[in-house]
């Protein structure tokens, strides 16, 4: 697909929030995430203090604007929250509805990646619905692997669907040990 160059990545703001909640709220209304209660959804101000906590702490929280409007956002969150895992990130990546299929999702991932491995962390987790083949292609181009399959761990359209985790390696991956935490200053 060629670059699209009217698409600009940058790191969100604060000004960008009422546009990103908008766009996951549809996703949740009548995509893939389609089922969830409305109650679960954030308000402005949980994705206000979601993003300020994720860029306080490293973790790279990204939108793409093209003709000055969001039209999709990328994020990271820790794998898990036990230290062992502090160089593990989950990541999720939305995309305006009307902007599907034009190589936005990509231009995030891209990234998202390279912020990842910029940040250190060495491994990038994802959990996708199993019947998004176009979030799943998009994976793959970029060298994620089908790790594992959640059988059933989702209730929408009136049945079960499965989930499939994919990851992949950032920078060295887990060929060396990372580097040792700096000295105390004391």
């Amino acid at each position: 697909m060629p670059q699209d160059n009217s698409i600009v990545i940058r790191p969100s703001r604060e000004s960008d929030v009422d546009a990103m909640l908008a766009i996951y709220r549809r996703h949740i209304r009548r995509g893939i995430e389609e089922g969830v209660d409305e109650g679960d959804t954030p308000q402005p101000d949980d994705l206000r203090e979601r993003r300020k906590n994720l860029k306080s702490r490293r973790f790279p929280h990204l939108v793409a604007i093209k003709e000055g409007e969001v039209v999709g956002y990328a994020y990271v969150v820790l794998f898990r929250k036990r230290p062992a895992y502090r160089y593990a990130v989950k990541h999720s990546i939305y995309v305006h509805h009307q902007h599907l299929g034009q190589g936005i999702g990509r231009l995030l991932m891209r990234d998202l990646i390279d912020a990842c491995a910029a940040a250190g962390f060495r491994q990038m987790i994802g959990y996708i619905d199993a019947e998004n083949v176009a979030s799943l292609t998009l994976h793959e181009r970029f060298s994620f692997v089908r790790v594992g399959v959640l059988p059933g761990i989702a209730y929408r359209y009136g049945r079960w669907a499965d989930s499939v985790m994919v990851q992949r390696s950032l920078g060295p991956g887990s060929t060396t040990a990372p580097p040792p935490p700096p000295l105390s200053t004391r």
